[in-house]
């Protein structure tokens, strides 16, 4: 048995944020991770071939490169191993009539490429990046700031006082705004409003769902204002650089240990029981970066002595789930609307908005869709380094599909098991590709297939597949993430906190929610 000052369950990337803080404050820090590897969801592995690395999951460290963590600790992980691949062109999408449409950070190539399709776009896009500046002082705010009522009105107040009362609301129409709304609001293009789209469907967002609209709009703004960036060599160099400053500051990390129970004692959590049967004493806080149905019942078996969030962890809603197919290739795709897609770090293959509404639906109804989103990730034509030399990996992600099979839109597949469909599926998506891009399959050199059930195999927090940990839409968002009265990180146990995807600010690569939580414990 040892004892610590804080005990983590699981080391993805917010428990190491929240950690490496802590360590570097004078806290004994204990990260205790089930997996041989750690980092949740940002891993980097040869799952094809030798000298073929593979992002698992996240891909795009540009919130971690953006995030507050990086600007205090930038030289720490740099000094850690910490690099990043910048991509100019970041992302575009290709269509069935052969147009595409891309953003990248050079304001004239995108503005040229919209004007082909419209003056009045072209315009549109101008005068939102010349506004971005402003506009995102207070949504970034917004995101990096705790769901309490003091920072609340201290954001609230300095919005007034910037924008007024038409602005301030503006800005809350555009957080309350459906994908939909906001780009048809915008761009008279359905080439460029599906581009945008795209994006929302990253983070549970279809093209009709309120409280989308605010995704699209970051990320494109960001991207053609800021650029995007790799991971230099993988995206695991954040996670490597994150376990390096924990262990310099002398915390301690343990993999293949999974935690069995959160150990509760006059209704504060007291430490850890391993499923080794070692137990761990926590003196200050045990932090779970967990999945919110792992709690009741299971690391806490005995509940937290709360009904009401006991009940609200078990009815957390997940996201449809997604499929990741990893291709060792001979070349890049060669895509028939141009050869300047090849340049791109993310090329979207989606239609329309009409078709992801469909997909998503179809996805929710426990179909397998027809026509699925594809998120296809070229990490090589920004970082080579990731692949032999001239040869490349191809990062696909499918989203939405069903965590349990009811049904084939398509009518071609009958329904199983994802253990006993997957391949076929994968073959559809292929098909998808190779339609968008000729000659694909000849330039196959290995594949590795994840559906959803072996994501969360391979990650419990990936609950159905779910990659970002839980729906973002409105009633379980801001103050509602994970639950209405535990925006804070917060439990009814004292001295237990959560972090992660399924708390506050949500999913992506910016450890916000780890850090937050860790300032508020051990102080900036």
């Amino acid at each position: 048995m040892s004892e610590f000052d804080a005990i983590f369950v699981g080391a993805g990337h917010n428990s190491l944020a929240c950690a490496a803080h802590l360590a570097r404050k004078g806290w004994k820090t204990a990260v205790f991770e089930r997996s041989a590897a750690i980092g949740g969801a940002v891993q980097t592995r040869e799952f094809t071939l030798p000298g073929f690395r593979h992002d698992f999951g996240a891909m795009n460290l540009s919130l971690f490169a953006g995030s507050a963590f990086h600007r205090k600790y930038a030289n720490e992980l740099k000094n850690h191993g910490l690099e990043f691949a910048p991509a100019a062109d970041c992302f575009a999408s290709a269509f069935p009539d052969g147009k595409w449409f891309g953003v990248s950070n050079d304001l004239e190539k995108t503005a040229a490429r919209l004007a082909a399709f419209s003056a009045e776009d072209a315009d549109t896009w101008r005068r939102l990046v010349d506004a971005f500046p402003g506009e995102a002082e207070h949504l970034f705010r917004l995101l990096g700031s705790p769901m309490s009522a003091r920072a609340l009105t201290g954001m609230a107040w300095k919005l007034w006082r910037k924008k007024g009362i038409a602005g301030a609301l503006d800005t809350g129409r555009l957080l309350l705004s459906s994908p939909r709304a906001w780009l048809e609001e915008n761009f008279e293009t359905p080439h460029v409003r599906a581009t945008l789209a795209a994006w929302g469907m990253h983070l549970d967002f279809a093209p009709d769902i309120a409280g989308g609209a605010v995704f699209p709009y970051l990320e494109s703004m960001a991207n053609q204002s800021f650029g995007m960036v790799l991971g230099k060599g993988g995206a695991d160099t954040m996670i490597r650089a994150l376990a390096g400053m924990v262990t310099a500051a002398g915390g301690k990390i343990a993999t293949g240990a999974e935690v069995a129970e959160i150990t509760v004692a006059g209704g504060r959590a007291t430490g850890v029981r391993l499923a080794s049967g070692d137990f761990h004493v926590a003196s200050k806080a045990v932090i779970a970066g967990v999945a919110p149905k792992a709690l009741p019942g299971k690391l806490l078996p005995d509940g937290s002595g709360d009904a009401g969030f006991d009940a609200a962890m078990k009815k957390f809603r997940y996201a449809p789930g997604t499929m990741m197919i990893h291709l060792a290739l001979d070349d890049l795709p060669d895509w028939s609307a141009g050869a300047e897609l090849r340049q791109f770090a993310y090329v979207h293959l989606s239609p329309s908005l009409d078709a992801m509404s469909r997909t998503y639906q179809q996805a929710t109804a426990g179909m397998l869709p027809d026509q699925p989103v594809l998120v296809v990730g070229q990490p090589t034509t920004v970082d080579p380094s990731r692949a032999p030399a001239g040869k490349h990996v191809l990062w696909v992600q499918v989203r939405m599909l069903p965590a349990e099979i009811l049904g084939d839109a398509a009518g071609r597949i009958e329904p199983g098991p994802w253990d006993a469909i997957k391949d076929a599926y994968a073959e559809r998506v292929l098909e998808i590709i190779e339609s968008y891009a000729p000659g694909l399959r000849r330039k196959i050199l290995g594949r590795a297939v994840f559906s959803p059930l072996d994501l969360e195999r391979e990650n419990p927090n990936l609950v159905g597949g779910d990659q970002v940990c839980g729906s973002h839409h409105l009633a379980q968002n801001f103050l509602f993430r994970p639950a209405r009265g535990y925006a804070g990180w917060n439990t009814p146990v004292s001295n237990l906190y959560l972090t992660g995807a399924a708390t506050w600010p949500g999913a992506g690569t910016g450890a916000a929610s780890g850090f937050m939580l860790a300032e508020q414990l051990g102080g900036r």
